[in-house]
């Protein structure tokens, strides 16, 4: 080849990486700047239709909207009854803070409790503080201190949003460190290369960068709405899914490095056309699985499901072209200090494919008895799907939505042992004004409501002349049981009964209770609805990548399992081992987006080298190569996924914890079970009849050769799908 037109092939690449170091310099820092457009008010991100959204609609109009309540209790430090003078003093602490920067209001009077040991105040703060929050929280806590003789909590849902932006403090850097420093060292593990690692590292920080820009300018202008969860399930994600893509890539580069004469320009067009479909076929998969979050009534739902996409096509992009660019620029250099060795003219190239030698004994074991492998491993996937009805999706109950100790879980005991479980987290009812006695009395009479007052002009219930605006009344009814528990969402259900009833009053029944109760009957909704969809979209996806109908149905089949086995497992630890009393709503639709999405992936890349080599050497030959060719490879990808999304865990919410393990074990199940015994096994049992009615249907069940035709003109073999 010309000297000259050798220095042009460096053109493309170069041009490439200089595109790439250009987006994550200037877009990297993007990456740590999603806080500034995200948003943890959890009143966003409740079901669009549900009553209790309506009620906070409807709430604008009254002047106690404009708040976020904090409530201050006081305790006697000495566990006895507070001094008669307590509620008079506490009073007089709190209204020094009527006109302070972040007080939306005047604070209320202090309350004592009916045994006559805790006080109870609201202070009004604006609901615009965003990161300010907790510095006012700390001054509403020095301004209450001045009691003698007592202990200060603060609790109600401006506490709580407080301790969820300490939660989600430094997310960005802790986050991202974590999933990359648990990515490296596997990588170097696996590996035994120095630079390889670092490259992927380097190519899934910058498709991190590019989607934390896209999605940056797309949350500043209100097309997506991101908050907490949202911002870290996007870095794991993208850092998760490029790593996998990229391992493939990488895999398969070094593999046709190893070919007899093999060049690095011409092994990786020959790695990037065998590796393209099945990335971009995996890539589809788990984007489309994500926009299918769409048809969620659940805006947080609705949120992930356009900002993941977006991550996972930045994820795509960066393996199809970043890392190839590197990988020619580097060559086998790049593999240092296990570069890939050229074999000689004639040395058997199938070998050399082999993999592992771990991945040639379990394929032998596969080929040998495939009905005994997926029968076992059937059977136990089945005993652990069995435990899946057992996993109580309710919601996760206030005390535990911190996996840590947090003030405001604290206080809100604290304030349930003094006060009614309800107080500070009232059902709220807005109504007509002219029924609005009938409905405060209907209400009163519900079983498990403490009381019911409507609101008056000072923006406090209490009874007289409640405050109307546009000829409508607010009603503030407190609950006997703690607004998070199955008594209290019981309680609401009969309240809305109640009220509905009321002749011409038009009641709409909101608050903390009313959104779990929405939040919850949305959820199941939403499974019943996303889930065939999910299921649908990835069956049309391996319809086309596999060119069967049998196959993929078995494949989809095979990770709806998967998913089940791990909620069945997770449905134990959850309990007994992290002692977890509910889970996230929303737990068991994330876990089957990102399961099953996630888990077919493995399986295209999987499937589609079987098809490939089953059209060289036949079914049963292809499933053994296959799965040895590409079992280390995928095994590794499945860690490296696992360790990333277990990187959630470290940020101390319930809800991310939960997800962690579900998607981290769902993964290692799928990886080392499914995968790499369940679905060969079955293939290998099938044999053609797996693939119909493709061209690999109509080859015999067991030669490796019978499946070759031969060319009389040529005297060459030439696989039977021509």
């Amino acid at each position: 080849m010309p000297r000259a037109l050798r220095r042009t092939r460096f053109l493309v690449p170069l041009v490439l990486l200089v595109v790439w170091l250009a987006v994550g310099g200037g877009l990297g820092p993007f990456a740590g700047r999603l806080g500034e457009v995200a948003t943890n008010d959890q009143a966003a991100f409740l079901p669009r239709s549900a009553e209790s959204t309506k009620v906070i609609e409807a709430q604008k109009a009254f002047r106690t909207s404009e708040s976020v309540p904090a409530i201050v209790v006081w305790t006697a430090k000495d566990g006895e009854a507070l001094s008669p003078g307590s509620a008079a003093e506490a009073t007089r602490a709190l209204a020094a803070l009527s006109g302070r920067p972040g007080i939306a209001g005047t604070p209320s009077p202090a309350l004592a409790s009916e045994d006559g040991k805790a006080l109870r105040a609201v202070v009004p703060l604006r609901p615009d503080l965003g990161d300010t929050l907790p510095d006012t929280i700390e001054s509403v806590r020095k301004a209450a201190a001045p009691v003698p003789g007592t202990t200060v909590w603060l609790a109600g849902p401006a506490a709580t949003q407080a301790d969820l932006s300490g939660a989600f403090s430094g997310i960005d850097g802790l986050l991202l460190g974590v999933a990359l420093i648990a990515v490296l060292l596997i990588l170097l593990v696996v590996y035994r290369s120095v630079l390889l690692p670092l490259m992927i590292i380097v190519g899934a920080v910058f498709a991190l960068g590019l989607a934390c820009a896209i999605v940056y300018v797309l949350a500043d202008a209100d097309v997506v709405r991101v908050d907490g969860q949202v911002q870290g399930i996007l870095s794991i994600l993208v850092i998760g899914a490029a790593t996998d893509y990229a391992l493939l890539l990488a895999a398969r580069y070094r593999e046709e490095l190893t070919a007899p004469g093999a060049e690095r320009f011409a092994a990786m067009r020959k790695a990037l056309r065998r590796s393209f479909e099945p990335i971009v076929a995996s890539g589809a998969t788990v984007a489309l699985a994500l926009i299918a979050l769409l048809a969620s009534d659940l805006s947080n739902n609705r949120a992930l499901g356009p900002v993941g996409a977006i991550g996972i096509v930045c994820a795509v992009l960066s393996a199809l072209t970043f890392l190839p660019a590197v990988l020619v620029l580097t060559g086998r250099a790049a593999y240092w200090p296990a570069r890939p060795k050229t074999l000689p003219e004639g040395a058997d190239a199938e070998a050399a494919k082999g993999g592992q030698a771990v991945w040639h004994r379990i394929a032998a074991v596969v080929d040998r008895a495939p009905r005994k492998v997926w029968a076992i491993t059937l059977a136990g996937l089945i005993a652990c799907a069995a435990f899946a009805p057992t996993l109580n999706s309710r919601g996760v109950p206030f005390d535990e939505i911190f996996v840590n100790d947090a003030p405001s879980v604290a206080a809100q005991e604290t304030l349930g042992r003094h006060f009614p479980g309800g107080a500070g987290n009232p059902a709220v009812i807005i109504t007509d004004a002219g029924a609005a006695a009938r409905v405060a009395a209907a209400a009163q009479d519900v079983e498990g409501v403490d009381s019911a007052f409507p609101v008056d002009a000072t923006g406090r219930p209490a009874p007289g002349k409640p405050l109307v605006v546009d000829g409508r009344v607010r009603i503030d009814a407190t609950l006997a049981d703690a607004a998070d528990s199955d008594a209290a969402r019981e309680t609401l259900a009969r309240l809305r009964t109640a009220v509905h009833a009321v002749p011409g009053s038009d009641a709409l029944v909101g608050g903390s209770t009313a959104q779990q109760y929405d939040t919850q009957r949305t959820a199941a909704r939403d499974r019943a609805l996303i889930v065939p969809v999910v299921l649908a979209i990835i069956l049309i996806i391996l319809v086309a990548l596999l060119r069967s109908l049998v196959l993929p149905l078995v494949l989809v089949a095979t990770v709806a399992l998967n998913f089940a086995a791990t909620l069945g497992v997770s449905a134990l630890v959850f309990e007994h081992v992290l002692g977890f009393t509910g889970t996230d709503s929303s737990v068991p639709l994330y876990g089957f987006v990102f399961l099953v999405a996630l888990g077919v992936d493995y399986n295209i890349f999987l499937m589609s080298r079987v098809r490939e080599e089953s059209l060289r050497h036949g079914v049963r030959e292809g499933v053994r190569i296959g799965l040895t060719a590409t079992g280390g490879v995928i095994t590794s990808a499945g860690v490296v996924l696992a360790a990333t999304f277990a990187a959630l865990g470290v940020i101390p919410l319930a809800f991310l914890v939960q997800i962690a393990f579900i998607v981290a074990f769902g993964v290692l199940l799928d990886t080392l079970v499914v995968r790499s015994l369940l679905v060969p096994a079955l293939v290998r049992d099938l044999g053609p009849k797996a693939w119909w009615p493709g061209a690999l249907s109509r080859l015999p069940k067991e030669g490796t050769t019978a499946g070759k035709r031969t060319t009389a003109e040529e005297g060459t073999t030439a696989p039977d799908h021509a």
